[in-house]
């Protein structure tokens, strides 16, 4: 969970720098955008490398490697005096950032395998209370004046100590590395995704389009668009990791009461409504308010989808976890740099409502997670 912790610093450290980087490359919003696709593109060209890593070497070596990694790289968008200078750099610190985010997961589910209970959601939450340390943090170091490289720098200090602690106490490698007896036939790498598996895909896609949308626009739009401030802008996702982090540390038991389906359409409509509200309004405090709605309702949405593909029938859960995660990420990371480019046609506040209309679109799909051939526990099966 430590690293889940240490990945959402980090990133979050960057996000709420995102503007400060932006005014020293001198580049508008779509230029941004154009930036910002370097990270998604490093990240999916690692995913499926990483994963036949996992496979190969077990997922803790390979969320070791890919920690300390983005650790080195996490300064490196700061040192860039230019747009073509800052793609490249966040291509590099893209391939650590997505070969991270799959490793780390994988781990997680071995780890899950070992309680034989749901905590996927809690993986999440350190991920989330993270992502509000580091955008709090931040907020306050942008406040003092210090500038962005010596502030990322500092992050990637501490990262890199503490991860050197925390890896000490993860499962071997031997925990999930692929093994098989002599004559059987190996795990696949890739699956064929089934119809429900494309459902867990797409939901993850929409959610993580609106996650990576609040981590790279928020502070620019209340900075931008509303004109607030460098440290109320940071509020802006530390607001919506809050809420994430708040409902994540409960999501797992929510879920186990009220069933997956509903905890997934509840939280999509609330996000839909609540962030159109905020941007409609016009008013930083509204646009806050409206932040903490989105988190609220996607905050576990994107495990449970996790969760549901790891028990798909007929499908073993590796491959399966990994298929999801990727639409998942792919969203993240695309999402962003399109709704940059949409902000450039009809300004930032109505490219947010992108957002909006995939929110809109989970909610629709919310039954896809009881049709993926996870076993419903007792209260689910009842409600």
């Amino acid at each position: 969970m430590s690293i889940f912790f240490l990945n959402g610093f980090g990133f979050a450290s960057w996000v709420v720098r995102i503007p400060a980087v932006q005014e020293s490359v001198g580049v508008g919003a779509g230029a941004l955008g154009l930036a910002l696709l370097g990270l998604a593109g490093g990240a999916l060209f690692a995913m499926p490398t990483v994963g036949a890593l996992i496979s190969r070497f077990g997922s803790r070596p390979v969320t070791v490697g890919t920690l300390f990694l983005f650790a080195a790289l996490l300064a490196l968008p700061t040192l860039a005096g230019g747009l073509a200078p800052l793609f490249l750099a966040l291509l590099v610190v893209g391939v650590s950032a997505g070969g991270l985010d799959v490793s780390m997961n994988a781990h997680a589910v071995a780890v899950e395998k070992r309680y034989e209970r749901p905590i996927m959601s809690s993986f999440h939450g350190f991920f989330s209370l993270g992502g509000l340390f580091g955008a709090v943090t931040g907020g306050v170091v942008a406040e003092l004046g210090v500038g962005p490289t010596a502030h990322l720098a500092g992050v990637a200090a501490i990262t890199a100590l503490a991860g050197v602690f925390i890896v000490r106490h993860m499962l071997p490698a031997s925990e999930d590395r692929g093994t098989r007896e002599e004559g059987a036939e190996p795990t696949p790498t890739f699956v064929r995704p089934t119809r429900a598996l494309l459902g867990l895909g797409m939901i993850s896609f929409c959610v993580l389009v609106g996650e990576g949308a609040m981590a790279d626009w928020s502070a620019v739009y209340l900075s931008g668009t509303l004109g607030t401030g460098p440290g109320f802008a940071a509020a802006g996702y530390a607001v919506f990791s809050l809420a994430m982090t708040v409902a994540r540390f409960t999501g797992d038991r929510v879920t186990a009461r009220v069933g997956a389906k509903r905890i997934v359409r509840g939280g999509a409509s609330l996000a839909a409504v609540g962030l159109a509200a905020g941007l409609l309004a016009g008013n930083p405090y509204l646009a806050l308010l409206g932040f903490g709605c989105a988190g609220l309702g996607f905050a576990v949405i994107f495990p449970i989808a996790l969760s549901a593909a790891g028990h798909a029938r007929d499908l073993p859960p590796g491959p399966a976890l990994a298929a999801v995660a990727t639409a998942g990420y792919f969203g993240f990371l695309v999402g962003p740099p399109t709704i940059g480019f949409a902000a450039e046609i009809v300004g930032l506040g109505g490219a947010l409502f992108i957002v909006v209309a995939l929110s809109a679109t989970v909610s629709l799909l919310a039954g896809t997670v009881e049709k993926s051939g996870k076993k419903k526990p007792a209260s689910e099966a009842a409600a």
